[in-house]
């Protein structure tokens, strides 16, 4: 029986001598050297990774993060349940590896790997932990503006630490994700700020840093 396609046998899917039936499939066979990533996402992140959008390929096994390029988003969604029992809407996301060929030839078919889309790009952003950041109450964003609360006082604010002491300092926010937050106005580089603030962290209240 001759091969339809030149590559490698993925499964034997009928291993032993029998008679088999017309149509019966026998064995896969794939080129692993033209190999695409499918990504499970959220339609909300889906909307975000358009065809084109920069992708690095990490967790995969290898030493190195691996380049990509989005070129498919399906256009249709299917309903999958997550771990925690939660019925979730995704859509496929097809991916193609731009990195030379030499640098991922011990991937396979059906292997785990890992995927950042690069959604927005700035050079030499000011970037805080997204965990500094927190909503601003209107009567405090507009003390620290020095206005009224008219509603036009910043929506987030960070706790900066200057001289020994938490400093509230509203900032404008370019973009955030699950890491970090790109912080348009507000602050300059190098400036330390608090992660994690409690109630006890206000305006002007001594603080000092510890290592955890």
């Amino acid at each position: 029986m001759r091969a339809p396609v030149a590559g490698r046998v993925l499964r034997v899917l009928q291993p032993s001598e029998t008679t088999v039936a017309l149509g019966t499939p026998l064995i896969e066979l794939g080129d692993t050297a033209h190999l695409e990533i499918v990504a499970e996402l959220l339609t909300p992140d889906a909307l975000a990774a358009r065809p084109g959008s920069r992708v690095h390929v990490e967790r995969w096994g290898g030493p190195t993060t691996l380049e990509g390029i989005v070129r498919t988003v399906e256009p249709a969604a299917f309903t999958k349940v997550s771990a925690l029992g939660v019925e979730e809407q995704r859509v496929r996301v097809l991916i193609d590896l731009t990195s030379p060929r030499a640098q991922w030839s011990s991937l396979g078919d059906a292997y785990r790997v890992g995927v950042r889309i690069v959604t927005l790009a700035q050079d030499r952003a000011v970037q805080v932990p997204a965990s500094a950041v927190f909503p601003m109450p209107a009567d405090e964003a507009a003390a620290a503006a020095d206005r009224p609360a008219d509603g036009a006082a910043a929506a987030h604010a960070v706790f900066v630490v200057e001289d020994g002491r938490a400093r509230l300092r509203p900032v404008e926010l370019g973009a955030r994700n699950g890491g970090a937050a790109w912080v348009r106005q507000g602050l300059t580089p190098g400036q330390q700020v608090i992660v994690y603030p409690g109630a006890a962290v206000h305006d002007g209240v001594r603080v000092s840093a510890r290592s955890v």
